[in-house]
């Protein structure tokens, strides 16, 4: 079995932030969900999920934050940079980094092994693999659910926080998300980003999510694969008061 390393994102915002001080904390990867912090409980599914050798958990605080996570000698504790793609960055092109790498973010309170297991196998042989829920899956599990959907031909998709990379070549890719990292919530200017031709296919829908990427990574030299995750709760993180009351209901098994 190929084994891969997992980076562990939890950093926080500059400054101060109220979504975690309304939780009685200044650092949103310890926000409690259902009693745990949430950095504890994504760096949990990794540990119990098969495939990962070393689990790197990047943060500006790796102290305060490696008082929330379990005594584990998988886990290590390491600098973020300013910015989540500069963070990515620094990783792929590190000598040291084992491939390949799956990165996910402290907020992703309700990932599991399962989802995990899902993520990989079918992101196995792809330059660049992206996680992703097709809305009407999402919908169905949770009626009413509030994200953000890129439209295409064939489906509209929310992120799952999940991502692989292969080898260091994949940092072509994370300077493509360096340049709209900014406007990662806004659909519409992402695509814009990569160029006319495929803001135009997305906007009338004359493309499939899947061909997009086959154009994107044309552009990049790189396979840059969509993939659809089984589980529509790998959609579901903890940005604000509404997720965290919705991802506590689920583990407490309300909703």
């Amino acid at each position: 079995m190929t084994e891969w390393t997992a980076i562990l994102l939890a950093g926080a915002r500059p400054g101060h932030d109220p979504f975690a001080a309304a939780h009685g904390t200044d650092l949103k990867p310890l926000i409690p969900v259902a009693g745990t912090p949430m950095v504890a409980r994504v760096a949990t599914a990794l540990l119990e999920a098969d495939g990962f050798g070393q689990i790197r958990v990047l943060t500006q605080q790796p102290e305060r934050i490696g008082e929330a996570l379990p005594a584990e000698a998988r886990l290590k504790l390491g600098l973020s940079d300013e910015t989540i793609a500069a963070t990515i960055d620094r990783v792929l092109k590190d000598p040291e980094t084992r491939f390949p790498v799956l990165v996910t973010t402290a907020d992703h309170a309700l990932l599991t092994p399962a989802m995990l297991g899902d993520f990989m196998a079918k992101a196995a042989g792809a330059d660049v693999a992206i996680g992703l829920v097709e809305r009407a899956n999402l919908l169905q599990r949770l009626p009413g659910s509030q994200r953000t959907w890129l439209k295409f031909r064939g489906g509209a998709y929310s992120g799952a926080n999940l991502f692989a990379f292969s080898s260091p070549k994949a940092a072509e890719a994370v300077a493509l998300w360096r340049s709209v990292e900014q406007d990662r919530k806004k659909g519409w200017k992402m695509i814009g980003a990569l160029g006319p031709a495929i803001l135009m296919g997305a906007v009338l829908r004359l493309k499939t999510l899947q061909q997009t990427l086959d154009t994107v990574g044309k552009r990049l030299g790189l396979t840059v694969r969509a993939v659809e995750m089984d589980d529509p709760l790998a959609a579901v993180d903890v940005d604000k008061p509404a997720d965290h009351n919705l991802v506590s209901a689920i583990l407490e098994g309300k909703a």
